[in-house]
């Protein structure tokens, strides 16, 4: 498929060299494209193409927009107020649940690598499960906002495209049909709630971001606006002085609603920049700072909306994959800053920040340098009978520049169970198909 970036270009100048193709485009657009393009577009979305002539010319006018003006005005005026804000979200959230103690399961290093793969699929199939209970009708994965400061203040569902969109972009991993239903669910969820000219927003009292727009433009590649990059001017545009995407994409009637050090370049933001619009010299700049920082070094500290340099190399790793050849000249480097972020018995830190090394060590070809065994192991001895994961800490504004009651995280037992099966299945597919490094393995430290 051709990139997004010039996708509509690219259709203009095939039509002007190709008088054939021409009369296909203005007759059967939809067949057209599909062909041109090896997509199959959504039937509910309606193809035309006009040509203008030296006695013609068309007007196209962008569609209305989905909120009334009552409705906008109260999401400018409502912008600090927690009333409007809990307008945005469901009841009140449980409190987390802890993980039961589970009864010691004998040692990786005494079951068959190809036992433990058929226990990771099971394991993979109870997630699966969990996740189809979680998610609603709408195809909307549902997440929580909660305080990391402190615990007693309410806990709330949300359920913001952007956390649809991470998700699945997780369980794209996975074969299994549930997994491919779930995520075709999310896929109409995304579709339903995109602004043109293909732009999302997280809560409707702020602006429309980067980070959800990249992402959720991931998961729709096909949507025809995605697909011929009605948004690329719009990303570009978002740009600082240096090159770098910005989060918030700001109207220039956009009210106050940001605090001037809101306004920041943010490396996953750009890295999922760079997964969108690929390898182009609109985003060198981006990849440059990206590889700046890895390469040096100063990861630390330098993501305002993820909690740990483990979720910024598994977004730059994504990154990698899906705009090849970006950033490729951080493979290396990138595989030894992800193993030395073990501690001394080996381990990553938590379950989510695990699947997530693992995943990205997955993206980078070096999944083999880990002990792919005891990693299935713990991921499995971490899941509950449900077929869930537990709530843990996934992006959230980390500073405390808001105090205490500002500091905000976000995460839900379906949040970290897609990271979890992702890593499973990629863990399942070492242990199937490759040789397994053990701990006598020489290039674990």
């Amino acid at each position: 498929m051709k990139n997004p970036i010039d996708a509509a270009d690219y259709l203009a100048s095939r039509a002007g060299e190709d008088s054939d193709f021409r009369e296909r485009l203005l007759a059967t657009p939809r067949k057209a494209i599909e062909e041109e393009f090896g997509v199959t577009l959504a039937e509910d979305h309606e193809i035309h193409v006009h040509e203008e002539t030296y006695a013609a010319t068309h007007v196209v006018l962008p569609p209305r927009s989905k909120f009334s003006e009552a409705e906008r005005n109260e999401a400018r005026t409502g912008a600090a107020s927690l009333e409007f804000l809990r307008k945005t979200m469901h009841d009140p959230a449980p409190p987390i649940r802890r993980l039961a103690t589970k009864p010691a399961t004998a040692p990786a290093s005494t079951v068959t690598r190809e036992a433990l793969a058929d226990a990771g699929t099971d394991s993979i199939r109870r997630g699966l499960g969990f996740l189809q209970s979680t998610i609603d009708e709408t195809g909307a994965w549902h997440c929580i906002r909660f305080n990391v400061a402190d615990p007693d203040i309410p806990r709330h569902f949300e359920r913001p495209p952007f956390v649809s969109a991470l998700c699945t972009l997780a369980l794209e991993s996975c074969t299994e049909a549930r997994a491919r239903a779930i995520c075709a669910a999310t896929r109409a969820y995304l579709a339903d709630t995109i602004e043109y000219p293909g732009l999302w927003r997280y809560y409707r009292h702020l602006p429309q971001d980067l980070d959800s727009t990249t992402l959720c433009s991931l998961v729709i590649g096909t949507h025809p606006w995605i697909l011929l990059g009605r948004n690329v001017p719009r990303l570009l545009g978002n740009r600082d002085e240096e090159g770098r995407f910005m989060t918030w994409v700001l109207a220039e009637d956009e009210p106050g609603v940001l605090s001037p050090f809101r306004i920041e370049a943010d490396p996953v933001v750009n890295a999922n920049a760079i997964a969108y619009l690929g390898d182009h010299p609109e985003t060198r700049n981006a990849q440059r700072w990206l590889e700046a920082l890895i390469a040096e070094g100063n990861l630390d500290g330098s993501s305002k909306w993820y909690p740990d340099t483990i979720a910024i190399h598994y977004a730059v790793t994504r990154a990698m994959v899906r705009a090849r050849p970006a950033l490729e000249r951080l493979r290396p480097i990138l595989a030894d800053r992800i193993l030395g972020l073990r501690d001394d018995e080996g381990e990553f830190g938590n379950v989510l920040q695990t699947a997530q090394a693992m995943s990205a060590l997955y993206n980078i070809g070096n999944l083999e340098r880990i002990d792919a065994k005891r990693q299935v192991e713990k991921l499995m001895n971490s899941q509950r009978e449900d077929g869930s994961w537990p709530e843990l800490l996934a992006f959230g504004d980390q500073s405390l520049k808001w105090g205490a009651a500002g500091r905000i995280g976000h995460g839900s037992e379906s949040v970290t169970s897609a990271f979890c099966i992702e890593a499973l299945v990629r863990l399942v597919e070492i242990l199937k198909t490759r040789r397994i490094c053990g701990s006598d393995c020489p290039m674990i430290t």
